[in-house]
């Protein structure tokens, strides 16, 4: 079974050098799973947090499912949820998050075997001209695939 893309943080290439990613699962209840498959979902505005050897993502907002009935209602829409990572990895991103002063920002939010994953990128933000360099590449390209289409 392949991997379906759920959303994608654009901003997060667009903002950091992508150095490294992981895979990682997240902790969810039943009914953000529900609205997930929906669709109502965005972690443009989210990052990730190590803390006490866990890694967490925070401000991820994921909509109330409407028709759910026992959910409590008190269940905030951009709660701190924990991400699924072996201690291994999470000591390897926090050791280079510390040492190269790195940040870990989330890329995408995808199915995979019937679970959400995200990709957390490991990156290093990017300097303005670096931004108008990732522009011009990106128009230069742009304008290179218009011209094979003719």
């Amino acid at each position: 079974m392949g991997m379906k893309i759920i959303v994608t943080n654009k901003k997060a290439r667009f903002n950091y050098e992508v150095i490294d990613s992981v895979e990682a699962g997240i902790s969810l209840t039943g009914s953000e799973v529900k609205s997930i498959r929906q669709g109502d979902v965005s972690i443009n505005e989210a990052f990730v947090l190590i803390r006490k050897q866990e890694a967490f993502i925070i401000d991820m907002n994921i909509k109330r499912y409407e028709h759910s009935t026992n959910t409590p209602t008190k269940l905030d829409p951009s709660r701190t949820r924990k991400l699924l990572l072996h201690k291994t990895e999470i000591n390897r991103l926090l050791k280079r998050v510390q040492e190269e002063k790195l940040t870990l920002v989330p890329g995408k939010l995808y199915w995979t075997n019937n679970r959400v994953k995200l990709e957390v990128i490991l990156g290093k933000g990017k300097k303005l001209h670096d931004k108008r360099q990732t522009i011009k590449e990106r128009d230069s390209q742009r304008e290179i695939n218009k011209g094979y289409k003719r």
